[in-house]
């Protein structure tokens, strides 16, 4: 339980999985109206923008549509070619755990899962991701069977600022996901690609063998 020092606000761990829970339920299925992000028309179709950029933006790139398999929902999203997945998480779909850091695929705090394995989404173009299952940390926040995982990250103290923990986060549950008992060594190797400037790195390889073995007696 997280209480703040300020005001009356409790935050449960079950307070936790339900809001995690709420973000992915908001995810929209189905575009509803289609914005142009040059001069801000509203239009009732694809179709219907696509003419008003021949038209009016004759020579910009088009907006295009991505649908998205994330955390076990489809989506559909209007988005521009050259957007990132991290920013189609963040200004498109409202999910901000994956967070915008380095820009440059070096930081790990855009970490996100996709087909079983750890990628960053500041590297990958949104339309690169049709067909392909992606799993954000609200994701695995929402899901009780890594409660021990984000139960121990809080316990550990695994976080400063805490603005590149989800990323951590997401790539410990997928070592988890290929080695449900490591070692500490092989939890350094699955995080060396995460950075934190607050310098909490031991913590996290606590977390993540306690998180394992509560997992393991399915606790």
């Amino acid at each position: 339980m997280i209480s703040g020092d300020n005001d009356n606000t409790t935050l449960t761990r079950e307070a936790v999985l339900l809001r995690s829970a709420e973000l992915i339920d908001a995810i929209p299925t189905a575009l509803t109206e289609y914005r142009c992000p040059l001069c801000g028309g509203i239009f009732s179709d694809f179709a219907a923008l696509e003419s008003h950029y021949a038209e009016e933006h004759p020579g910009a790139a088009s907006p295009t549509t991505a649908l998205l398999s994330l955390n076990g929902r489809l989506c559909k999203v209007l988005i521009e070619p050259h957007w990132t997945l991290q920013r189609t998480l963040q200004f498109r779909l409202g999910l901000t755990g994956a967070k915008h850091m380095c820009d440059r695929g070096v930081c790990g705090s855009c970490t996100v899962i996709m087909d079983g394995r750890p990628v960053l989404a500041c590297t990958i173009l949104t339309v690169e991701c049709e067909g392909h299952n992606i799993q954000t940390v609200e994701g695995i926040a929402a899901d009780p069977r890594w409660k021990p995982l984000v139960d121990a990250y809080c316990k550990w103290d695994a976080m400063q600022c805490g603005y590149c923990t989800p990323g951590f986060l997401v790539s410990a549950k997928s070592l988890l996901d290929r080695n449900p008992n490591p070692t500490e060594e092989e939890c350094r190797e699955a995080l060396s690609g995460n950075i934190c400037i607050c310098g909490t790195y031991p913590r996290h390889s606590q977390a993540i063998l306690e998180a394992a073995l509560k997992i393991a007696r399915g606790e």
